[in-house]
C-alpha cells in the first residue's frame, strides 16, 4: 500500500492513458473544450510521471555521490524530452521542433533554474560558494556543441547537409564519451565541493537499487505512450488556433526542466550550489550533445533534414545567455543579483514566446 501511494502519479497515468487512447478521435472530432481538456490531462500526466522519475533518480544519486548523482538526474530528464521529441516528430511536419525544443530547454535550465536558485541560495546564505573548474568545464563544452550543432548548420547548404549532419552527430558522441569519462574520473573533482552545511540530503529508503533503476525505465516507456497522444491532441488543437507556434517546444523543455527545478532549489536552499550548478549546466550539456545526434540520425534515416539552425532572435538571446554566465560563473560564489539578471533573460524569453517571435 506505502508502495502504491508513493507511485499513484504513475498509477494514474496508466489511467489517463487508456482513457486517452479510447477518446482521443471523439476528442479531435469534437474540438473545444473535450479536446483541450483532454490535452491538459495528458500534459498532467507526464509532468507527474516525471516527478517520479526524477524522484527515483534522486535516490540513486544520493547514494552514488557527485559527479554520478547529478549525472543521472541529467540523464533521465534528457532522456524523457528525448523520448517525448522523437513522438512528436512522427506528427504534424515541423522542421524546427528540434532546434526550438533544445533552445528552450537552454533557456529553461541556465536562465530559469540557475537563475532562480541563486536567487533563492543567495537570500538565504548571501554568497553560495560552487567549484569554479566545473562551470567552466561546462560552458567550455556547451559553447563548442552549441556552435557546431546549432550555428554552423546556417552556412551548410543542402547538398552537404548529409555529411556535415554525419560529422556533427559523431562529433557530439564523441564529446560526450569524452566528458562523460574526465567528469566521472580523471576530473571528477571539478565537480565537486566539500564544504557543505548543515542540511545535508540523506537517503532513508532501504529499496534495491534495481526497483528503482527498473520503475525509472518504465516511467520513461509510459511517457513515450502518453506522448502518442499528446502528439494527435497538440496537432489537432494547434491547428488554425494563432497559438504561438514554440509551444510544443516549450512544452517538452518545461516537462523535462520541471522535476529539475524542485531539485535544483532544494539544492540551493541547502547550500548545496554545486549541485544546483551541476543540474543546470549539465542538463543543458546533455540536451545539445544527446538530443541533437538522436534528431540528426532520424533525419539521416528519413533523408529529410531537419532545421538546427539557430534564427537571429534565437541566436542574440542565446549571446546574452552565455555572456552573462561567463560573467557571474567566474569566481566560485553566486549571488542573489547575478540571480536576477538570469531570471531577468528568461523572462525574456517567456515573453518572446507569448508574443510569436520565436
Amino acid at each position: 500500500m506505502k508502495l502504491f501511494k508513493a507511485e499513484f502519479p504513475i498509477a494514474w497515468a496508466l489511467v489517463v492513458l487508456g482513457v486517452g487512447l479510447m477518446i482521443e478521435h471523439a476528442a479531435v472530432a469534437s474540438g473545444g473544450a473535450l479536446l483541450w481538456g483532454l490535452l491538459l490531462g495528458i500534459l498532467a500526466a507526464i509532468i507527474g510521471v516525471a516527478f517520479r522519475i526524477a524522484h527515483h533518480a534522486e535516490v540513486l544519486a544520493v547514494r552514488l555521490g557527485e559527479p554520478y548523482g547529478t549525472l543521472i538526474l541529467t540523464l533521465a530528464a534528457v532522456s524523457v524530452e528525448v523520448v517525448i521529441l522523437v513522438v512528436l516528430l512522427q506528427g504534424a511536419p515541423n522542421p524546427t521542433l528540434a532546434r526550438d525544443t533544445v533552445f528552450a530547454a537552454v533557456m529553461f535550465d541556465i536562465n530559469g533554474i540557475l537563475g532562480l536558485a541563486a536567487i533563492v541560495g543567495g537570500l538565504r546564505h548571501g554568497q553560495t560558494k560552487y567549484n569554479i573548474s566545473s562551470a567552466n568545464s561546462f560552458i567550455a563544452m556547451l559553447l563548442v556543441a552549441i556552435g557546431i550543432g546549432m550555428f554552423i548548420p546556417d552556412f551548410v547548404p543542402d547538398a552537404q547537409w548529409k555529411v556535415y549532419s554525419v560529422f556533427s552527430v559523431l562529433v557530439m558522441a564523441l564529446m560526450y564519451a569524452a566528458f562523460l569519462r574526465l567528469q566521472t574520473v580523471e576530473h571528477r573533482t571539478f565537480f565537486e565541493y566539500s564544504a557543505m552545511t548543515g542540511d545535508e540530503v540523506h537517503d532513508v529508503a532501504h529499496s534495491p537499487n534495481a526497483l528503482h533503476v527498473g520503475v525509472l525505465l518504465a516511467a520513461i516507456v509510459l511517457v513515450g505512450l502518453l506522448s502518442e497522444v499528446l502528439s494527435v491532441l497538440l496537432d489537432a488543437g494547434l491547428a488554425g488556433s494563432g497559438l504561438p507556434k514554440a509551444i510544443p517546444a516549450v512544452l517538452v523543455a518545461l516537462i523535462s526542466a520541471s522535476p529539475e527545478i524542485l531539485t535544483a532549489l532544494k539544492a540551493a536552499q541547502q547550500n548545496r550550489m554545486q549541485t544546483t550548478v551541476n543540474i543546470a549546466l549539465g542538463a543543458s550539456l546533455a540536451t545539445v550533445l544527446l538530443t541533437l545526434p538522436v534528431i540528426e540520425a532520424i533525419a539521416l534515416i528519413s533523408g529529410e533534414r531537419i532545421v538546427m539552425a539557430l534564427t537571429p532572435l534565437q541566436a542574440g538571446l542565446l549571446l546574452l545567455t552565455f555572456l552573462s554566465v561567463m560573467n557571474n560563473l567566474h569566481d566560485g560564489e553566486t549571488n542573489a543579483i547575478e540571480g536576477v539578471s538570469h531570471f531577468a533573460l528568461f523572462g525574456a524569453f517567456v515573453a518572446l514566446v507569448a508574443l510569436g517571435l520565436l
